[in-house]
């Protein structure tokens, strides 16, 4: 009988678990949608990778979608009813939501590569595990210690994971030219994904991607005035920082006097 009750008070503490843990779903719906679009980004991106569940083209472009509708759920959870005004419009171009939305329409009909998924994914990776850890608590189980341990990891290096997803930001752009000049992207792919790193420039949640810009400049500007440069490159790299510094929003040179 005393090997039996430890078991039964397993039982009974897992089933409470478990009804906690439907009750929470329940009251944090679009919370728990959020997290399964998230899962699902990141397990499309390994199907596309690894072919393991059937076409990886497939897989890509499912990574894409299920991208915009996390997107589209944040939006409907930060934002508040439509309003048909320009106040409306300008508050939704605020949000990294609306920011990745546009992000899955730009390259939903682009040829598959997987630098374009890349910081998707990564976000995805991020938002789900901190997550996780609440679903985690909240069924109350202290064996998943292996999933603890990896959303710990996880969390701990989040400061570089969105630095990764900025330097991606800012080098797709060069890649979109370079698609459409194979013929796998539309003329328009690299026009609007401007407009996407203008707004992710100008993002108030999030300021790697103007971090990167500006870590870029610095070390493209020390590599331009080395006195092993040749002239040639010296005057090409300069001319480029010129180039990006006049396409670069109105607020570039208040982020730097701050």
């Amino acid at each position: 009988m005393s090997d039996q009750e430890p078991s039964r008070d397993q039982q009974q503490q897992q089933a409470r678990g478990v009804e906690a843990l439907k009750q929470h779903v329940m009251l944090n719906k679009i919370d728990a949608a959020l997290w399964a679009s998230r899962v699902l980004t990141v397990v499309f991106t390994i199907g596309y990778i690894l072919p393991i569940f059937g076409n990886p083209t497939n897989a890509y472009y499912k990574v894409l979608m299920a991208n915009a509708a996390t997107s589209a759920l944040r939006l409907h959870q930060r934002m508040p009813p439509f309003q048909f005004s320009r106040d409306y419009l300008q508050k939704l171009l605020l949000e990294d939501s609306c920011h990745y939305l546009l992000y899955s329409l730009i390259f939903l009909y682009a040829y598959p590569v997987l630098l374009i998924i890349f910081p998707v994914t990564l976000f995805a990776i991020l938002h789900s595990a901190s997550y996780s850890l609440t679903l985690l608590d909240t069924l109350g189980q202290n064996s998943w210690w292996g999933a603890r341990l990896l959303i710990s990891l996880v969390e701990f290096q989040t400061r570089n994971i969105l630095r990764l997803a900025a330097f991606a930001e800012i080098f797709i752009m060069p890649l979109a030219i370079v698609l459409v000049f194979l013929g796998r992207a539309g003329l328009m792919t690299p026009l609007v994904y401007y407009q996407f790193l203008v707004l992710r420039y100008s993002s108030r949640r999030n300021p790697y991607t103007r971090n990167v810009f500006y870590e870029l400049r610095l070390v493209t500007e020390n590599f331009a005035n080395g006195a092993r440069t040749p002239p040639v490159i010296r005057k090409v790299l300069q001319s480029s920082i010129s180039l990006v510094s006049r396409l670069a929003p109105p607020m570039q040179q208040q982020q730097q006097q701050q």
